[in-house]
């Protein structure tokens, strides 16, 4: 695939002549190497997580690195995964990142918060690790994102062991759900259940790495990584499984079948699957005004797919899609709204780069 290096305006009219009056799409800053997220800071600066453990401020096309991260650990697909603000950053300066942290000859995600004050981050905690680590590298998930009442929801995959999925007292494959200091909500659905870990909200996820909140209703969506087809778009319900390995619309790698099942008693059935696999990663629904005809839809970058993929909604039902951008790029990981309306994505390579999608 040809680079695209600089996208002058001339040329975007004409990769984009479908839609000549919806959107242009800008390269802000490149040479990032693996950026995995990004969050708006109220100052208009923006934070960018790179997986090989670096988190970084751009403003005003400069650069600079924040210090005083724990330690990260970065093999496989692990290292410095997602970024979110606390709701009450103009007050507390708090930011969140999830994380691959090493141990006892394995790996696991952690969930950590600390004060940004200029480049440094002060006061750091470490507020949730995965108890069973594994020696896999891949599957750590992991999104974060903040509901209206202020609690963090959380992502784990499976680290590659599926069966780790379907058990309560295994934190992989979950959903994860925890007030901001980290402490665990008395409202969660295993709470008090002796067979059962309290920090679980869903369980039966394979590798969550899009997650947001739907602004019209509330709720939690979020979509995960299927095998060989099977990715999901799922909204999240209290104590609810999702089925993985049990159904599935995926198959092994090799071509060989998972399950002979899509669908079962007590299991909740996807919004929308792809197959074959997009492989999904970061999920936003667009609210602002700049693209009216997008209001309301949702967004997801796809890494395989190295697409924008567009979905209509119909309140739950979906009942349009777009793919744009298709192999334009590369590999998108993450897509945002800033505050002004305008969307933002990264591509997910070793010379991955930021990119500003205007009308």
């Amino acid at each position: 695939m040809k680079r695209i290096i600089i996208i002058p305006l001339v040329s975007l009219f004409i990769l984009f002549s479908a839609y000549p009056s919806e959107f242009n799409i800008v390269k802000v800053l490149d040479n990032l190497e693996n950026p995995w997220s990004l969050a708006f800071l109220p100052d208009s600066s923006i934070l960018i997580t790179e997986r090989p453990g670096r988190l970084l401020i751009y403003k005003n096309s400069t650069v600079a690195r924040v210090s005083g991260l724990p330690d990260i650990h970065t093999g496989g697909q692990g290292g410095l995964l997602d970024v979110a603000l606390h709701p009450d950053f103009k007050a507390n300066s708090l930011i969140y990142f999830t994380y691959s942290y090493s141990g006892n000859g394995g790996s696991g995600t952690a969930l950590y918060r600390g004060k940004l004050e200029g480049n440094n981050l002060t006061g750091g905690e470490v507020l949730y690790m995965l108890p069973q680590l594994s020696g896999s590298g891949v599957h750590y998930g992991s999104r974060i994102v903040f509901a209206p009442d202020g609690t963090i929801y959380m992502t784990i995959g499976e680290r590659g062991d599926r069966r780790r999925a379907q058990r309560l007292d295994d934190a992989a494959g979950s959903t994860l759900r925890f007030n901001d200091d980290g402490s665990i909500p008395g409202d969660n659905p295993f709470t008090g259940r002796g067979d059962a870990l309290p920090e679980i909200y869903s369980y039966g996820h394979r590798n969550a790495q899009g997650m947001a909140v739907n602004p019209e209703t509330g709720e939690i969506w979020q979509h995960e990584h299927g095998p060989k087809g099977g990715d999901e778009v799922n909204i999240i319900k209290p104590g609810a499984n999702y089925g993985w390995p049990l159904v599935t619309f995926g198959r092994e790698y090799s071509g060989s079948v998972i399950s002979s099942s899509t669908k079962a008693p007590g299991i909740e059935e996807p919004v929308l699957h792809w197959t074959p696999s997009i492989a999904p990663s970061g999920m936003m629904f667009y609210s602002g005004k700049l693209f009216p005809r997008w209001k309301g839809n949702l967004f997801a970058g796809a890494l395989a797919g190295q697409h924008l993929r567009r979905v209509v909604l119909r309140g739950n039902e979906v009942v349009e899609e777009e793919v744009l951008l298709k192999e334009r790029i590369g590999r998108i990981r993450d897509v945002r709204e800033a505050p002004d309306g305008t969307i933002w994505l990264l591509t997910d390579e070793r010379r991955g780069a930021l990119y500003r999608i205007n009308p």
